[in-house]
């Protein structure tokens, strides 16, 4: 009875951890779509691409370990479509430090642990070298999204931490905490279990601060990148008060007084531009990130 509730659930994780490997399809339909990679990071599919790789391998070597070699082999192929397609399309120099990465990683370290394990570990030792760095791993996979809680908590907004993909992370981290508890697996219940805590933490947040928007600070002097538009903008207003001011004072007038609510606007501009990109991104509709983020990409 315990044996079929193991396999029942194991493959309720299987098709709930694919869909969250399946989530940056989207983001790479985008990348494939503008042939760059824009701003997109491509650490996090390196590091998911050795974490799956790891676990794929565990499950081989675990006489019980089918269901989590099958979902984690999913997941590495997946992940090195995700790695293949960003190497193609980022820009030189991210290219070449991209690929040195995935050649110390993925080929490196995965190739290291894999001749070790087999040469020069034995019995149910290899058992335990191989589920120690997997767990420890995928414990700092599932920490990672710590930072976008702190935003959170910094600008008591959830535009950077989307909804689904943290429930996807706390219902995968739920499912193989209890797949391990069955099982009596250690090592897939440590980090799952961590997992479901942190899933839980950020659920708690979204909650807490879903229809709560970013406080805006413009006295902040922060420099903005990409800000072009709005410079542009700014010469041009000023540009037309100069043009207001010479042509009134040369006809012997004062200012008229919609000059000074002009003038007000040029400031307001100016202090635009001193805003973060955050805070200008607070203003409009958030674009996808990558699980980004959080990381999208995290099983």
């Amino acid at each position: 009875m315990a044996a079929s509730l193991s396999f029942i659930i194991g493959i309720i994780g299987n098709v709930i951890s694919i869909l969250v490997f399946a989530s940056p399809i989207k983001t790479f339909w985008w990348v494939v779509k503008k042939k760059s990679t824009e701003n997109y990071k491509g650490v996090p599919y390196i590091t998911t691409l050795l974490s799956t790789s790891l676990w794929t391998f565990y499950g081989i070597i675990n006489p019980d370990g089918l269901l989590v070699m099958t979902v984690n082999g999913a997941g590495a192929i997946f992940q090195l479509t995700y790695v293949i397609l960003f190497i193609i399309y980022a820009p030189k120099a991210k290219k070449v430090k991209t690929a040195k990465l995935v050649a110390v990683l993925n080929f490196g370290v995965l190739g290291a642990v894999i001749a070790v394990t087999l040469l020069a570990i034995h019995g149910t030792m290899r058992l335990t070298f191989v589920g120690i760095l997997c767990a420890a791993l995928t414990i700092g996979m599932y920490a990672s999204p710590l930072s976008a809680m702190r935003t959170v908590l910094k600008t008591k907004s959830v535009e950077y931490m989307p909804f689904l993909l943290s429930f996807f992370l706390f219902l995968n981290a739920g499912v193989w905490s209890a797949y391990a508890v069955l099982v009596k697996d250690i090592y897939i219940g440590v980090p799952n279990a961590i997992g479901f805590i942190l899933g839980s933490a950020q659920l708690i947040l979204y909650g807490m601060y879903k229809n709560k928007s970013v406080s805006l600070k413009p006295d902040e002097a922060m420099e903005e990148d990409g800000s072009a538009h709005l410079m542009k903008r700014g010469i041009e207003m000023h540009s037309l008060e100069e043009n207001l001011s010479n042509r009134s004072l040369n006809k012997g007038r004062s200012l008229p007084k919609p000059y000074i609510d002009r003038q007000n606007s040029f400031q307001k501009i100016i202090k635009t531009l001193s805003l973060s990109p955050y805070e200008l991104q607070s203003s409009r509709p958030p674009h996808e990130s990558d699980v980004e983020g959080g990381n999208p990409d995290q099983p």
